[in-house]
């Protein structure tokens, strides 16, 4: 479990596919590899992954196919940038809200626009996640805990302060490219238990 609140940025030094999966190496901060260990998970930009070989330097990660379908690690290569934050402990502060590092699908970026001094992203999904992104609800974008401002239809906007511009790589997202969206927690598992007493009353 993650809070959506970035450690640090890292970047991926090369990746090697394996049958369709892959295994990528990431470069990260000697500072986030203390006390890290070989099976303990990590967000990177939003995927929760399980760490392999790590050391002060970085460490590994298997991706699965599955992982590559619902995420943007297939289109990154070797020198692109990512986000990084540690599996939370019980006793941290949850700074963001609850994020579990499962991708539910892609976000684009239209436009970015100035508001004082943060910015103001327009993104567009997919019409089946659409339905769970809400007014003053979060999001959570290439890993980082975001407020929605307005939505309308499958667009919606996010307000972007200087802070989070400068240390994630949000702040270099050029128009055109995709995020990893994974929606609100607790929206998906309503809109779980919603429909599926709707299908036991259907059945019955």
């Amino acid at each position: 479990m993650f809070t959506g609140i970035v450690t640090a940025t890292g970047v991926m030094r090369s990746r090697k596919s394996f049958n369709g999966d892959l295994r990528i190496r990431f470069d990260v901060p000697a500072e986030l590899m203390e006390d890290c260990r070989t099976g303990e998970s990590i967000s990177v930009s939003g995927v929760c992954l399980t760490m392999l070989e790590p050391d002060a330097s970085g460490f590994s990660a298997d991706v699965s196919v599955e992982t590559l379908d619902k995420t943007s690690l297939g289109d990154r290569v070797p020198g692109d940038a990512v986000n990084l934050e540690l599996a939370m402990r019980a006793s941290d502060r949850l700074g963001g809200h609850l994020v579990s590092g499962h991708v539910d699908g892609l976000a684009r970026l239209l436009e970015r626009t100035g508001d004082a001094r943060s910015e103001r992203f327009l993104f567009e999904t997919d019409r089946s996640l659409a339905r769970y992104i809400a007014p003053k609800g979060s999001a959570c974008l290439d890993g980082v805990s975001l407020t929605v401002n307005e939505v309308e239809d499958n667009r919606f906007t996010i307000c972007v302060i200087p802070h989070t511009l400068e240390v994630t790589t949000l702040g270099k997202l050029a128009v055109g490219e995709k995020v990893n969206l994974e929606v609100d927690l607790i929206a998906r598992y309503l809109d779980r238990l919603l429909h599926y007493d709707r299908q036991e009353v259907a059945a019955e």
